[in-house]
């Protein structure tokens, strides 16, 4: 299941030893499964970027209000 949502403060991603991810400012569209959250956005020049989280990682950025979930 995907929702929209917005993120509100600067974020980055590292993916296990990978390169740093940075996840844009502003809407992103999450599909949420078990243990994981993946995220998908357009980047300013038009490109798609994409993302998999920690569940858990999502969650700490919901909290801190720092991605803020659409109403559902």
């Amino acid at each position: 299941m995907s929702q929209h949502a917005t993120v509100n403060d600067h974020l980055t991603y590292r993916p296990g030893d990978g390169a740093l991810i940075v996840i844009p400012k502003g809407p992103v569209e999450v599909a949420l499964t078990a243990d994981s959250a993946t995220l998908s956005w357009t980047e300013e020049n038009g490109a798609a970027g994409l993302t998999a989280i920690p569940l858990a990682q999502y969650t700490e950025f919901v909290d801190q209000k720092r991605i803020t979930p659409a109403p559902q």
